[in-house]
């Protein structure tokens, strides 16, 4: 199978569906429709939704402590988060791409994503938020650091397009509690840094629609992830502070996908995050042993 065209920005689709190796050393692996395979994709059925449990907090303080102090440097493209600012386009193309397979709706619209209503958990300033806006959906922005949603509620007003995006100050859990679902919900590069990712699976699934997605995106616990995303994107290159990440707290995409099915979220398509240090570019890869992304729909089958 052939790797991913490069994507050179967020609008540029190809004609061609993007092409994925399935990982065929894992039987977990075997039913998740990968990104080439969009023709062949199941029809999701509706059950009844199940009775939900009490959520358990998934916050991690330390984490929090984190990011409240470079928050004030989220839309600064060549601050600490220039590696999010970078990669941005291409995780909004797999998401543009995916929810537009599976919603049925056209993806070279102006507003491919627009009538769906999409939160954004773990929002930061807004980076994701507001390019999710722009392609027409209603999108509900949370943060558990009240400095990031004022720094994303202050940048979205400068454009009419953003400044519709709903911010708030508040937990994935807290929603669940007060009833709030979407058809999508995004998690991206949030699940490493809290303290119970399975309890932090069933609040994203809590606040899914029947039959709606989940994307989350996260990096994976092996020695390369070590070498390039701690050792040398935090020691040597600096992209990002010292500390940043915890090499631990990391996932397979095998324990992804079994802590999302137990959730009641079956993933469907999965893609890695490749960087090309000539061009500076990330694209859309085969390879999930450092960064990748998954995107999982709604079944209400908890185990």
């Amino acid at each position: 199978m052939k790797l991913f065209n490069h994507l050179r920005n967020l609008n540029g689709i190809t004609t061609h569906h993007h092409r994925i190796l399935r990982n065929r050393f894992h039987p977990l692996f075997n039913n998740i429709k990968f990104f080439s395979d969009s023709s062949s994709l199941p029809q999701h059925q509706t059950t009844t939704q199940a009775k939900q449990q009490p959520l358990h907090s998934s916050l991690n303080r330390n984490e929090l402590a984190k990011f409240a102090a470079i928050a004030e440097t989220w839309w600064d493209s060549e601050g600490p988060f220039k590696p999010l600012h970078v990669m941005n386009p291409t995780r909004l193309a797999f998401i543009r791409s995916a929810l537009c397979r599976h919603f049925k709706k056209d993806p070279y619209s102006a507003k491919p994503l627009e009538g769906l209503k999409i939160a954004d958990v773990g929002c930061g300033g807004g980076i994701l938020s507001e390019p999710l806006a722009r392609m027409g959906a209603t999108v509900t922005g949370i943060d558990a650091v009240e400095k990031n949603i004022n720094i994303a509620r202050l940048h979205a007003e400068l454009d009419p397009t953003t400044s519709t995006i709903e911010f708030c100050c508040t937990t994935a859990e807290k929603l669940v509690e007060e009833g709030r679902q979407f058809d999508a919900v995004m998690a991206l590069e949030v699940i490493e840094h809290v303290a119970e990712p399975a309890e932090f699976c069933k609040s994203l699934s809590a606040l899914t629609v029947p039959d709606g997605a989940t994307v989350i995106s996260t990096i994976n616990r092996s020695m390369r992830a070590y070498a390039t995303a701690i050792v040398a994107a935090e020691y040597i290159l600096r992209w990002l502070p010292m500390g940043t990440h915890e090499w631990s707290k990391f996932l397979t995409p095998e324990e992804l996908v079994l802590i999302l099915q137990r959730a009641g979220i079956k993933v469907e398509e999965m893609a890695g995050f490749a960087y090309n240090p000539v061009t500076g570019r990330w694209s859309l890869s085969d390879d999930i042993s450092v960064n990748f992304i998954a995107m999982g729909t709604k079944t209400n089958k908890t185990e």
